[in-house]
């Protein structure tokens, strides 16, 4: 029974209770943990207990939220398409082969501040069925010189009225051959084979080494290395990697606007054509990569083409 202690004047007596003391814990040897997420008791608790502890959570989650949303928007930017890549003006000038001079989907802010449309490379020179301007402008010359009436000799037998006419009607022929062959050669009305023919021929005046190695400097040799004495080419450089990878690239362009049309996905020899093409070029992608990378003929092609990590790096899936 535990000591009976008289306490001061006035108040009653009280009783002492002696036990030993608890124990004390052993301390844990793991460091204390704590927990990221909230139980759901937890947040109901905390949701009535410190409504304003709650509100500046909330604030924060919010906050954080928004901007990985805005990191994963700039990264699927840079990352680009595994297909298209990114649109440049060079790539959408394959749909008229060079002859539209104003994009429709690309858009830029000029003095003003105005919002207008880029301007796109044009190559008008080129004409459908592999012409050029030139060699249609002399062959309509020497055409018009071949039929012309013959101017006779002795003036005293010909008459002025019927030279006159004839030489009105022959005007009126060739007026009339000119635009019927301005119609045949324009590009406007060639369909997409002969339009990928102008593109291909674009891409080989553009990237072929040909023409590149009078602009663009090679990549630097290591050290110790003697440099290379530039080779010269007996015509047009149609085998180069970025040749290649640019024709692929406008034929791509082609099977992606008809696989992606109306009736696209009910197109499978298409759908295998285009994983074949996409293919075939990341792996020279990938080839150049190795060869080229950090050269200005590799900076000047992925710029040009609009060609991201997206096109040759992990699996492309069509």
């Amino acid at each position: 029974m535990p000591p009976r202690v008289s306490g001061p004047q006035g108040l009653s007596v009280f009783n002492l209770c002696l036990r030993p003391a608890a124990p004390r814990q052993t301390p844990a040897l793991q460091p204390l943990v704590q927990k990221a997420n909230l139980t759901q008791d937890e947040k109901k608790r905390l949701r009535k207990q410190q409504p304003y502890k709650w509100a500046q959570i909330q604030q924060r989650k919010a906050v954080k939220v928004e901007r990985q949303e805005e990191i994963k928007k700039a990264r699927a930017a840079t990352w680009g398409n595994p297909i298209h890549g990114i649109t440049t003006p060079f790539v959408e000038s394959f749909d008229s082969a060079g002859q539209a001079s104003v994009s429709k989907i690309l858009f830029k802010t000029n003095e003003n501040g105005e919002r207008v449309p880029a301007e796109l490379p044009t190559d008008p020179e080129l004409l459908n069925h592999n012409l050029t301007k030139q060699e249609l402008e002399e062959a309509l010359s020497t055409a018009y010189q071949l039929t012309k009436p013959l101017e006779t000799t002795n003036r005293a037998l010909v008459d002025s009225v019927s030279e006159a006419q004839e030489l009105k009607q022959h005007e009126e022929r060739h007026r009339k051959a000119v635009t019927a062959l301005q119609r045949i050669t324009s590009i406007e009305n060639a369909n997409d084979k002969s339009r990928l023919v102008i593109n291909v021929r674009r891409c080989v005046e553009t990237f072929g080494r040909h023409n590149t190695d009078k602009i663009l400097r090679p990549k630097p040799r290591a050290p110790g290395l003697p440099e290379r004495e530039p080779l010269e080419r007996g015509g047009p450089d149609t085998g180069s990697s970025e040749v290649q990878i640019a024709i692929l690239t406008a034929k791509i362009r082609v099977l992606a606007k008809i696989f992606e049309g109306r009736y696209g996905h009910k197109d499978k020899a298409n759908r295998r054509n285009l994983r074949l093409l996409v293919h075939r070029r990341q792996r020279l992608l990938k080839y150049m990569e190795r060869k080229e990378r950090g050269s200005e003929r590799w900076q000047n092609m992925l710029r040009t083409l609009g060609l991201t990590e997206a096109t040759w790096k992990q699996q492309i899936t069509v």
